[in-house]
């Protein structure tokens, strides 16, 4: 017995010296594939402030989580339409280029590899021609008859 009349506690306060908790990540709390420790670390390591909050790496994991979602599933529809199995860059610059919100998210942003959207200015494009029957060009030679001398 101690001075106090306590029991000592064991390591880490656990009583007796119980089986050991396995620990879980933040991540793993928040429900996220995005790592909270890391970014975290990157917040403070890069001294965008004096002190970060212990909710604003989660809150940016999220973000950064859901933004990487969008760009993949909309490149992934991107690939099934060019009948490919794989991702390449072509398929991201599509997809961000072809979505409003990610495309003004991302105006300013060049995707090595990509390419450019096909576009065709309608001006450049060859005049339409009608198939159907061809109307007299001067409306009153159309009326008359032609003339036998």
């Amino acid at each position: 017995m101690d001075v106090g009349g306590k029991v000592k506690k064991g390591a880490g306060g656990r009583k007796g010296g119980g089986p050991k908790k396995k620990p879980v990540s933040r991540s793993v709390k928040a429900g996220l594939q995005f790592p909270v420790g890391r970014i975290g670390r990157y917040l403070k390591k890069g001294r965008y402030s004096q002190r970060v909050g212990t909710g604003a790496p989660v809150y940016l994991a999220a973000v950064l989580e859901y933004l990487a979602a969008e760009v993949l599933e909309l490149a992934g529809n991107a690939a099934r339409d060019n009948k490919k199995n794989r991702i390449i860059p072509r398929h991201v610059l599509l997809a961000v280029r072809n979505d409003e919100e990610l495309g003004k998210l991302l105006a300013g942003v060049t995707i090595a590899h990509g390419g450019v959207i096909p576009n065709i200015n309608p001006i450049l494009l060859p005049k339409k021609t009608d198939k159907a029957p061809k109307e007299p060009k001067s409306p009153s030679k159309a009326t008359k008859s032609p003339k036998k001398a």
